[in-house]
């Protein structure tokens, strides 16, 4: 929760920052042809669940996971994995890895084939499957820890499960797309406010609104100076911060 607004983005959870770190620490150290075309891939998937088990164990304590410490703790792991990500460039010599890098930190789904395809529908099917298993349990933490638990359950527990699925999902997809900003902050408050607060429709519609942005975004990143093509990342941020702030303003005079 951000500042009375419910948020679905890896970014304040340290996720994509540690994408990030994992993707530049495979090029500036192994180079791009270490691993074919899976340097990228196989780098930013393992930073993401490195940095997710660095924030999960940081947050953690006696009294279990609270939202709130999980969100700090990601926020502050991320900016440390940021700097080590920016150290990482500014040393590396190769002038083709940096530009690779930085293109990808933007986030575009030009890399994308089929082989990538192939190895990310395991995972991704993985965890959307238990999706219709969470839906209950995400309505009634949003009700707050204390009715959560007088319902019947554990709510460290649950954001223990949630946080597992968010890290290796997001590990997966930033392993192919690269970094992709806004899309989590505005698509499933977009849905909350076309559908209503309960889980089971959030969710769908989220994927289904996600979906039709990048759509939209990736279409407008070929053509917007073609034959260049843009990083889709510059456009959703262009979309993402607008829409976030009129959502932000919304959630003030409604209180």
């Amino acid at each position: 929760m951000l500042v009375g607004i419910p948020i679905a983005c890896p970014f304040p959870l340290g996720l994509s920052w540690g994408a990030w770190l994992g993707a530049v620490t495979g090029i500036t150290t192994l180079g791009i042809g270490a691993a074919g075309g899976l340097t990228l891939p196989l780098g930013a998937f393992t930073g993401a669940a490195a940095a997710g088990t660095v924030v999960f164990l940081c947050a953690t304590s006696l009294a279990g996971l609270s939202a709130s410490r999980l969100v700090m703790v990601g926020i502050a792991v991320g900016h440390l994995l940021s700097g080590i990500t920016s150290f990482l460039i500014l040393r590396t010599g190769d002038g083709e890895a940096t530009q690779q890098v930085m293109y990808w930190l933007l986030g575009s789904l030009s890399g994308a084939n089929w082989e990538l395809l192939r190895i990310a529908t395991v995972p991704v099917a993985a965890t959307l499957a238990t999706l219709p298993f969470l839906v209950r349990r995400l309505d009634l933490l949003a009700l707050g820890d204390t009715t959560a638990a007088a319902l019947g359950i554990h709510p460290g527990r649950t954001r223990v499960g949630v946080f597992m699925v968010a890290a290796v999902l997001t590990g997966t997809v930033v392993a192919i797309s690269g970094t992709i900003g806004f899309v989590g902050l505005v698509v499933p408050n977009l849905a909350r406010m076309l559908v209503g607060g309960l889980h089971r429709r959030i969710l769908p519609v989220a994927l289904l609104l996600g979906a039709l942005l990048m759509l939209l975004a990736d279409t407008g990143a070929r053509m917007l100076l073609s034959p260049t093509e843009l990083p889709v990342g510059i456009l959703t941020a262009v979309i993402g911060v607008p829409a976030f702030v009129l959502v932000v303003r919304r959630a003030g005079r409604a209180r």
